[in-house]
Order: C-alpha cells, then sequence, then structure tokens
C-alpha cells in the first residue's frame, strides 16, 4: 500500500512537470517527451493527468517535490521566511519565465487578504512580468506605492516601473515616486526629497508591511547600464568598489551591504524597507544574477525568494 500511495505521488509529479512545460513554458507535446525521456503518447497522457487531476488552472497548483525540497534548503541556509521554487526549463532563455506567474500568485494572495496593507512595489522587468499575470482586482482597502522614482534618464517615463502596470490590473489608491530614478547629485536628491508630495510618499513607502522587489545585476548586461541610468566607466567603478547587485537603484556588495559609493548618493529611490519590520520579496532568477539574490539573501536585504530550480541549486552550492 505505501507503495502504490508513492508509485501515485510520482506520477503526480511528472504530470505537474509535463503540466508546466505545457501550459507555462509553452512547450509541444514531442518537446516535453524529449527533455523527459518519455514517448509522445506517454507525455500526453502526463499534460491530461494534469488536468484531470485538478493539477492545472491558471497555474500548476501540484507542489513539486524537488521544489519543495529546494525551497527548504534556501529557507535553512539564509534564513528566509519565505521561499517558492518554480520547475526551469533549461530550453529558455527567459529570466522571468515561471517565477513571473509565481510571484504573481503571491502578489494576489496578499491583494485579496482583507485587511487594509501597504504593499510597496520596487521595478524591473521581472517585477512587470509578474504584475502582468494579475487578474483584475478591486483592492480598495490596500495602498500600494512604488519604491522607485518613475523618470528614464531621458525625461520619459520609465518603461519597466511598475506601478502604473499594477493600476491597470488593480483597483486600489496607488502612489508613484514622481522622481528620476538616479539625479545628477546629492544637492539634487535632498532638493527633490524635501518636495511635499514626494515627502508623503516616501513616508508612505517607510510603512509598507509587503514589498516585492526585483534583483538587478551588474554585469555586461546590467539593468542600470542597459536602460541609460550609470555609464559604462560608472559600472567599472562600482565593480571595483565591490559592487554585486541592486534593488531600485541601491547597490550592494558581496555581502548585501548598501555601499557608500557615489551613485548611491544620487539615487533618489526610497529605502529599502528593513526586514526586521516587513517582508521584502524578491523575484529573480538566472546564472547573471546568482552572486546578486546570494548577497540579497545572506546580507539580510530580503526575507523571501521566488526563483528557480537552476537558480536555487547555483545558490545552494555557493
Amino acid at each position: 500500500m505505501a507503495r502504490m500511495r508513492e508509485d501515485d505521488t510520482t506520477r503526480l509529479d511528472e504530470a505537474a512537470r509535463a503540466g508546466w512545460l505545457y501550459y507555462v513554458a509553452g512547450n509541444t507535446q514531442e518537446e516535453i517527451a524529449a527533455r523527459l525521456g518519455i514517448s509522445r503518447q506517454a507525455a500526453q497522457r502526463l499534460v491530461s493527468l494534469s488536468v484531470s487531476a485538478g493539477l492545472v488552472r491558471v497555474r500548476i497548483d501540484h507542489p513539486i517535490a524537488g521544489c519543495l525540497d529546494l525551497a527548504a534548503k534556501l529557507r535553512a541556509k539564509f534564513g528566509l521566511r519565505f521561499v517558492e521554487v518554480v520547475p526551469s526549463d533549461p530550453a529558455s532563455t527567459s529570466t522571468t519565465l515561471g517565477i513571473a506567474e509565481a510571484g504573481a500568485a503571491e502578489m494576489e494572495r496578499r491583494l485579496r487578504q482583507d485587511a487594509p496593507t501597504v504593499i510597496a512595489i520596487g521595478t524591473g522587468r521581472t517585477l512587470k512580468a509578474a504584475v502582468e499575470n494579475l487578474p483584475p482586482m478591486v483592492c480598495e482597502q490596500h495602498r500600494i506605492v512604488s519604491l522607485t522614482g518613475n523618470i528614464a534618464p531621458d525625461g520619459s517615463a520609465s518603461v519597466y516601473n511598475v506601478i502604473f502596470s499594477m493600476a491597470d490590473q488593480v483597483r486600489a489608491p496607488h502612489y508613484p515616486m514622481p522622481l528620476p530614478v538616479v539625479v545628477s547629485s546629492p544637492e539634487e536628491r535632498a532638493l527633490l526629497h524635501e518636495q511635499k508630495v514626494v515627502q508623503s510618499t516616501l513616508s508612505l513607502a517607510a510603512r509598507a508591511e509587503v514589498v516585492f522587489v526585483g534583483i538587478g545585476e551588474l554585469g555586461q548586461r546590467a539593468p542600470l547600464l542597459v536602460d541609460g541610468f550609470i555609464t559604462a566607466a560608472e559600472r567599472e567603478e562600482l565593480i571595483a568598489l565591490g559592487a554585486v547587485g541592486e534593488i531600485v537603484g541601491w547597490v550592494f556588495d558581496a555581502k548585501g551591504r548598501i555601499l557608500d559609493c557615489p551613485l548611491n548618493d544620487r539615487v533618489a529611490s526610497a529605502p529599502i524597507p528593513s526586514i526586521d519590520r516587513c517582508e521584502v520579496i524578491a523575484l529573480a532568477m538566472g546564472q547573471a544574477k546568482t552572486t546578486a539574490i546570494r548577497a540579497a539573501a545572506a546580507g539580510g536585504i530580503v526575507s523571501g525568494l521566488v526563483t528557480d530550480e537552476a537558480t536555487a541549486a547555483r545558490l545552494l552550492r555557493g
């Protein structure tokens, strides 16, 4: 009897993985068969089972054992309070696939709570993808505030500022940060932060109870560089100072310490709220981001993480 239950669990695990590859990653049944090393007919049966067993709705509801194990190990290693690990698709080059859907599910769970909550939102491609997976919702009991400015270096609206995308999906009071992400000098930042509307937004961000952020890396494709917030020379200076990653523009080192550096003196974002008084959940995956994710987790910048299997395995090896 025990063996039968074990076999049933294994088959549901396989069905959940096949369902994820089909419905989320967009693989064909032939591609699933090749990835899982089974026949096309077996892949078709597993995909069908994922539906008939109730594992597939809008997202996969079945907790895959391997992902649960990785999540438990990450919580133990880094002292995180929340970890969600989603399956990896080795053939995909996406840096959001899977974690965007899982991040949206966690956001939705918080938004559906009745108790009024201040929710702070960072910026970036991953968070934007997550918000685009939210269903239309009415959550007028909550307040949603941006941690970072919504103005790009050329004065245009920042493409990856998430607060406006969220306003399209969620009916709730939204509070954008009416600032550039990075300003020209510490003096300019001080002057802008003295404005009444900015002070109000900063004060609200400081009272956030739940925070969702992305994590940026500082390699050749660093978001700060690609989006024009820093120059190549400034990136090299940051690397020389020990910088490994950034969250809403704040650059930190391998121990998760916010650097005392010229760039951070010009960052106009709200300070990243402390995990001592609220939840700070990061959505991030990929080899290029692994060092930055590890630093943010080990250094206590974040208290929660949504990532994928491959990234989780690299974090545990480090």
